[in-house]
């Protein structure tokens, strides 16, 4: 499985995930800036991602919604900050209505994912810090540890067809 650890800090706000694919930095970094790949790993499997619109870029944004094995509709949004191409980039992540506005109730985090390449093989850190240690255990309680680990470990999957 990619995911190698997770950790999080409630006083730093903090969310560490880290991961190793076998592919090297410009195949993962083209799982995340391909709205149709993305979709296969945004999200756990039982809640598939459809990309509504995709602008990797700084200024850009980034839609989505997941749907429940009931059905159900989760929206959710990316604020592009800054972009590296294939190194990693930064974005705001968030809960969003079904116009896909933000919900302001909901945990926001600032996310930075990192990629660097070592034999071939990607080396992943993605961090997410959120604005507020309340909001950072209220996604902790929905499960995001699990969920985050499900969709992250699809990856190796999608990048070896």
């Amino acid at each position: 499985m990619p995911v190698t650890n997770v950790t999080h800090d409630l006083d730093a706000r903090t969310l560490t995930i880290t991961a190793e694919f076998a592919a090297p930095r410009e195949r993962i970094w083209q799982v995340y800036a391909d709205p149709r790949q993305l979709e296969k790993v945004w999200g756990p499997p039982t809640y598939p991602a459809t990309v509504v619109e995709h602008s990797l870029a700084p200024g850009g944004r980034v839609t989505y919604y997941m749907t429940s094995p009931e059905g159900e509709k989760f929206a959710g949004y990316w604020e592009i900050e800054s972009v590296d191409e294939p190194n990693g980039f930064v974005f705001r992540d968030g809960f969003a209505d079904a116009d896909y506005n933000p919900v302001d109730s909901m945990p926001v985090a600032t996310n930075t994912y990192t990629f660097e390449e070592r034999d071939g093989r990607t080396f992943a850190t993605y961090v997410g810090v959120y604005t507020s240690a309340e909001g950072l255990q209220k996604v902790l309680d929905m499960g995001v540890v699990e969920g985050a680990t499900e969709s992250i470990n699809q990856i190796d999957g999608l990048v070896a067809n």
